[in-house]
């Protein structure tokens, strides 16, 4: 059973490696879904955020997440207290699903925050996705954010010079798919899926 961490900057790639590891064999749990799952409806994690941001995060009957984004990404202090709900209830989560794994998988978790919540002892082995600003810029401009929300949120992440110092392997997402397939292939094989 191998642990890893894969982290990077918004808009670096880390979804496209993960599904990419998923597709190589690996377990993948991605932490925003987590996150997710956390405050959906009727759980306690929602009733406990719309408690502390007020009812106008919702609409029909769920928190709206641009709109909750739009709070927590403008306020460190406001990032810091949905932190507080959300971050217990996800490592709970992630917990049950590292009890089901058998001696032999590999579970990449997908993980933004790895840095920012010191969570790099939990893991066997901890991959970095990193590109280039201007081209996470522009990866965030197609998802719909514009340049003051997305660089509003990438200062809000740690820098990639300190998701490089803990890494095991650094990821360069600079190029095209295919280059980045076989750069995810060649450490599946050399690294993750060797014999231990």
């Amino acid at each position: 059973m191998l642990i890893v961490g894969l982290t990077g900057g918004i808009g670096a790639g880390k979804s496209t490696v993960a599904n990419m590891f998923a597709q190589l064999g690996a377990l993948v749990v991605d932490a925003d879904q987590l996150a997710r799952q956390a405050i959906e409806p009727g759980s306690i994690g929602f009733d406990e955020v719309v408690s502390k941001f007020g009812p106008s995060i919702v609409v029909d009957g769920d928190i709206d997440r641009a709109k909750l984004g739009a709070i927590v990404f403008k306020s460190p202090d406001k990032r810091k207290d949905l932190e507080a709900i959300i971050h217990p209830k996800v490592q709970e989560m992630l917990a049950e699903k590292i009890n089901t794994l058998n001696p032999g998988d590999i579970l990449i978790y997908e993980i933004p925050l790895l840095v920012e919540t010191g969570a790099m002892q939990k893991f066997d082995y901890i991959i970095t996705v990193e590109s280039d600003i201007e081209n996470r810029l522009d990866r965030l401009f197609e998802r719909g954010l514009d340049e003051d929300e997305s660089e509003r949120r990438i200062a809000a992440q740690a820098k990639p010079e300190e998701r490089i110092a803990v890494a095991n392997r650094v990821i360069v997402n600079d190029g095209d798919r295919a280059q980045l397939f076989a750069e995810v292939v060649r450490i599946w094989e050399d690294e993750l899926d060797a014999p231990r």
